[in-house]
């Protein structure tokens, strides 16, 4: 009875359940599109954050068709610097949860580094649990893992449909082998190294402007949005594709 109260206590009450939607799968390169948060305490929903946000760059069409989001829901939606800080307020000091959550985790640390925020965090994946409780299975996707288990999926890949499902997936897993299985359900550390980047210089602004007004470029992210490194990254393949500007001399 004793050992039955301790692995009650053990288990992870308190939390805030995470999933991303965003342009593509790297966090310096790509870029948040959707956050669906859901805090729970004491095992109970407690708190909903969930919001588009514009990534101030054309969202690739293998996305769009992925997720449904397109250019037209995001354009009016908040910029990433208030919608991340509103996400590490919105998480506190609570570990997360989420189906690979080290993928979401990156992507919010990253932003949350530029803006000089703490987030360092401890976490459940659920997609770990699976792979140890179901090594049979040939896929624990969460597609996979919802249609197993019987959950609703309504609107895949869409941030608080999927967070939603990825605590209905965790409380099944929970129910099922945390008894047996007490340190498959202990929080871990997150571990991601991330450089904070300084802001596009007014330079490369001015520069970036030039190369692409002198080479006819269309660029599919917003200027100013960028970061230095970033800037530099995109200066040097226009430099290496198109070539520098040459002005005519006079005679």
């Amino acid at each position: 009875m004793a050992q039955q109260v301790r692995r009650e206590e053990e288990r992870m009450k308190d939390f805030v359940v995470l999933d991303l939607e965003t342009t593509g799968l790297t966090p310096k390169t790509d870029r948040i599109l959707e956050i669906g948060a859901i805090k729970v305490v004491d095992g109970a929903v407690k708190e909903r954050y969930s919001t588009f946000i514009n990534p101030q760059m054309e969202i690739p069409p293998r996305i769009t068709g992925l997720t449904g989001i397109t250019q037209d829901m995001v354009k009016n939606a908040p910029l990433r610097e208030e919608a991340v800080r509103k996400l590490v307020e919105f998480c506190r000091d609570l570990p997360l949860l989420g189906h690979n959550i080290l993928f979401d985790y990156s992507f919010v640390k990253h932003d949350a580094v530029n803006l000089g925020l703490e987030f360092e965090k401890e976490a459940l994946d659920t997609l770990t649990v699976a792979r140890l409780a179901l090594p049979e299975l040939e896929s624990r996707s969460l597609e996979y893992l919802c249609g197993y288990f019987g959950i609703c999926r309504e609107n895949a890949h869409r941030a608080m449909d999927d967070a939603q499902e990825t605590l209905e997936l965790y409380r099944i897993l929970e129910q099922r082998y945390a008894a047996e299985h007490p340190e498959w359900f202990r929080t871990k550390p997150l571990v991601c190294k991330v450089k904070r980047e300084g802001p596009v210089t007014r330079a490369q602004i001015g520069y970036l402007k030039d190369l692409t007004e002198y080479h006819n470029l269309k660029l599919d992210v917003e200027i100013e949005s960028l970061t230095k490194n970033e800037a530099s990254r995109m200066i040097d393949t226009i430099l290496s594709t198109y070539g520098r500007i040459v002005r005519k001399r006079n005679v």
